[in-house]
């Protein structure tokens, strides 16, 4: 015998009453919520079809796609065998809270229905107000990209930190490096300063105790000169040009060697001093003490042109370890000014 559907009251050309149409209203349905439970199948079909199908025509009736309103009911009729296979709708997902109305009962298995276009859309985005995929995909790429950004900017932070640092370092190196080379210098000029002072007065004190060996003279010759006028081929002494009989004065303390003629050298008289040093006159005109001891600038002898000259003068060899050495330095060594 056919069955017939609840909720319409016409049908599709057989008796009346035989089949009822149900037309879901605003009335007639609620909120899908409450338990979602899988019914068991009946019969020969496919739960899948049958859940299909009374899913569909639950969802026709929650979007309000049709209304009882705007169009007049339409009967549906399903066969018997159809009918029978239907399961229990208060079991189907979504649909049982529609007729049951429970809303009390709510577990784990409770699913909060959101629009299809939610699907990727986290749940602090939601909180957001952010509903569309797409632009919660959108605000995910911005958000990478702006960390990625962050990561660069920081990372070239790190890099101009770095090579700041490094150039402080470098500059700073090269400050210390610079007063370093000052001090250095500044040390050295002071060391230098005190030895020269040293040297003047050391060279002062030996001043005391050194005499010129004559005066009013004007320096002809110098030691390492060469000429055909002397035999060795080079000047040995230093010539001091004076007058003829300008006396001529121990240049320090010593004793009295040799004095006599000598050659070439005319007279002549070898004064030794105290480290052995010998300090030779040579071309007096006379000579004043020809043996002893004698004290620092006394005089020995006069200024002549004898021996083998060109005028007069005093011919001043100074010989240490019996070779001869530049009377000039010598004589400033003393702290004479010559």
């Amino acid at each position: 015998m056919a069955q017939s559907v609840p909720g319409g009251t016409e049908g599709f050309g057989v008796e009346e009453g035989a089949w009822e149409e149900w037309n879901p209203t605003e009335d007639s349905v609620r909120p899908v919520r409450g338990r979602h439970r899988v019914a068991k199948q009946r019969g020969g079909l496919a739960r899948s079809s049958t859940v299909l199908g009374v899913g569909v025509i639950a969802a026709v009736g929650a979007g309000g796609i049709a209304t009882a309103q705007d169009k007049p009911p339409v009967t549906i009729s399903l066969p018997d065998s159809i009918v029978a296979s239907l399961p229990d709708a208060g079991s189907l997902p979504g649909v049982g809270a529609l007729i049951s109305g429970d809303d009390s009962d709510e577990d784990e298995n409770t699913s909060v229905d959101a629009p299809l276009t939610m699907a990727g859309v986290s749940a602090e985005q939601a909180q957001l107000g952010t509903t569309d995929a797409g632009e919660a995909l959108r605000a995910r790429i911005l958000l990478q990209a702006e960390q990625q950004q962050d990561a660069a900017d920081a990372q070239a932070r790190v890099a101009a930190e770095k090579a700041a640092a490094a150039t402080a370092a470098a500059e700073a190196k090269k400050q210390q490096d610079a007063e370093t080379a000052k001090a250095a210098a500044e040390k050295k000029a002071a060391e230098e300063a005190a030895k020269a002072e040293a040297e003047a007065e050391r060279l002062a004190k030996l001043a005391a105790g050194y005499s010129l060996p004559t005066s009013s003279y004007t320096l002809t010759s110098h030691y390492g000169q060469s000429g055909s006028m002397w035999s060795s081929g080079q000047h040995t002494g230093l010539d001091f040009a004076a007058p003829t009989g300008t006396p001529v004065k121990a240049v320090h303390g010593g004793t009295i060697k040799s004095a006599g003629w000598s050659g070439s050298y005319g007279y002549r008289i070898v004064l030794e001093l105290e480290d052995g040093t010998e300090v030779w006159y040579c071309h007096l005109s006379s000579m004043s003490v020809t043996s002893g001891k004698v004290t620092n600038g006394e005089t020995i002898g006069r200024v002549g042109a004898t021996g083998n000259v060109t005028g007069p003068h005093l011919h001043l060899e100074v010989r240490t370890g019996g070779s001869t050495v530049d009377p000039l330095a010598w004589l400033r060594g003393k702290g004479l000014t010559v």
